[in-house]
């Protein structure tokens, strides 16, 4: 094989181990991507069905139930406008509470109930995720009433 020929087999052979590795970053990127979804688009039913993603809104006043004991907890999530069951099994951050703004990581049943693999709150008094900001920000009215009048469930569509 003349020189030429040894060049252009090493170039095609570096050309063709960057485009697999591509391939593979490409695919492992797209396996691991987390998907942000409001309370009112999963109710609607727009949410990826296959794979896992983010939902985000504030836990409804009076709706967290935990048995004594136990690890298990259930909880509302609602965006102002619609409100979805979300089912827990594990330790919860110290600032998760109701009233406050939660992102739960996981996947819809199809009860409808959302199975969190991993819940996130917000860190302080005055921050929240801005996927949740911006989703509260659309159904809110009058931010002086209670959030318990906002949820008496989704309106229609």
């Amino acid at each position: 094989m003349k020189p030429r020929q040894q060049r252009m087999l090493t170039v095609g052979l570096v050309a063709v181990g960057v485009a697999i590795a591509t391939a593979f970053t490409l695919q492992a990127m797209k396996d691991n991507m987390m998907f942000f979804v409001s309370v009112s688009d999963v109710v609607a039913g727009d949410y990826p069905k296959e794979r896992n993603f983010r939902l985000g809104g504030l836990v409804l006043e009076g709706s967290v139930e935990r048995e004594e004991g136990s690890l298990e907890m259930t909880f509302l999530v609602t965006d102002m406008r619609c409100q979805v069951p979300v089912s827990y099994t594990g330790v919860l951050p110290d600032l998760f509470r109701e009233g406050q703004g939660v992102v739960a990581h996981g996947r819809l049943e199809d009860s409808g109930v959302f199975v969190a693999d991993t819940i996130l709150a917000k860190h302080d008094e005055n921050y929240m995720s801005p996927e949740v900001a911006d989703s509260l920000v659309e159904h809110v009215v009058d931010q002086t009433d209670p959030l318990s009048e906002y949820t008496t469930g989704c309106d229609e569509q």
